[in-house]
């Protein structure tokens, strides 16, 4: 967990910071289709998981910025810049109907990054315990499917008073959409760390990286 403490003079959003920090906390949700029809078929064409090939490029759009990566500790009020974001992801148990919490890592290498998040899943499927540990997790964001259902919209209702800035991300069920497979996706922002415009390049930076992934297959 290699950070790098941000002094607020410093920081490029220090003004905007200040604001959304002091006079008007809130964070916002931004809900957008994606085509993941390329993405879909590469995951057949290689069997794969179509799940955690969404993870995956999900994870490295995140990974693409700085600004993406901040955490606040609100008990010290250290604004911290992490060098990587990791994927907190998520099992469902058929059987209970209930979910445990499985902290997986990121690396930039896919073959790495699936075995690895591919493993997590196993283990934690032996299990049905919760297994929440925010406190030695503080550079994982919130990853969670939703494969049941194909969404609109998305809201994530937080506390705004401590300065959450990890990003939360969900995805739906895909569709088709005048013969493309288009999947919700939902990414809730603190607005003292991100705003509008990053919330775009979260979506441009991840169309990139599905045309990258499915053009370049597997790595063996």
């Amino acid at each position: 967990m290699n950070y790098k403490i941000i002094a607020l003079d410093d920081y490029y959003r220090k003004d905007i910071f200040r604001h959304f920090s002091d006079d008007c906390k809130c964070s916002f949700a931004v809900t957008a289709r994606v085509d993941v029809t390329e993405l879909k078929a590469f995951s057949k064409r290689t069997e794969t998981s179509f799940y955690l090939n969404s993870l995956y490029v999900l994870t490295k759009a995140l990974n693409s910025r700085d600004d993406y990566r901040y955490f606040y500790d609100y008990q010290t009020k250290q604004l911290r810049l992490y060098d990587k974001l990791n994927p907190r992801q998520y099992v469902f148990h058929e059987d209970t109907e209930t979910i445990t919490v499985v902290y997986s890592e990121y690396y930039e290498d896919y073959k790495t990054f699936y075995d690895n998040a591919k493993a997590d899943l196993d283990k934690a499927k032996a299990t049905h315990d919760y297994g929440l540990d925010e406190a030695s997790h503080p550079n994982w964001f919130d990853a969670s499917s939703f494969p049941w259902l194909s969404f609109d919209s998305m809201t994530v209702e937080l506390p705004d008073g401590y300065l959450y800035f990890s990003p939360i991300v969900n995805w739906g069920k895909f569709r088709e959409e005048n013969g493309r497979l288009m999947m919700p996706v939902a990414i809730r922002l603190n607005h003292a760390s991100a705003d509008g415009f990053l919330a775009a390049t979260f979506y441009r930076t991840l169309e990139k990286e599905i045309a990258q992934l499915c053009g370049k297959g597997v790595v063996e």
